[in-house]
């Protein structure tokens, strides 16, 4: 559950950035298009977290935590979040499921 938070967390830091940087740059220029105003908006919070999320990673390859965990707070969270391993499973025969009794 707490890799869900952090998820979260590191997707809505950067869409409200994203949402005040577009109102830095829309400060004095008058944008009448709801349209552009989101695609504006979209494509500032993309270029934030590209920006944070790769100075993250050079943080990580250069095993400095510094700069990953710096990178990390402008994502809203210090670290990436670590999702649970899951182990392959093997294919499931349709054919020979349904020709069992009391499957289909």
């Amino acid at each position: 559950m707490s890799g869900l938070f952090v998820s979260l967390m590191r997707t809505g830091v950067p869409l409200v950035a994203g949402w005040l940087l577009t109102l830095a740059v829309s400060a004095g220029i008058e944008i009448n298009s709801a349209t552009v105003t989101g695609l504006v908006t979209a494509a500032l919070a993309l270029a934030y977290y590209l920006v944070f999320r790769v100075l993250e990673l050079l943080g990580e390859r250069a095993r400095g935590t510094f700069l990953q965990h710096l990178a990390g707070l402008f994502l809203g969270w210090a670290r990436p979040p670590a999702y649970p391993r899951y182990e392959a499973l093997e294919p499931v025969d349709g054919a020979n499921y349904l020709a069992e009794p009391g499957n289909g």
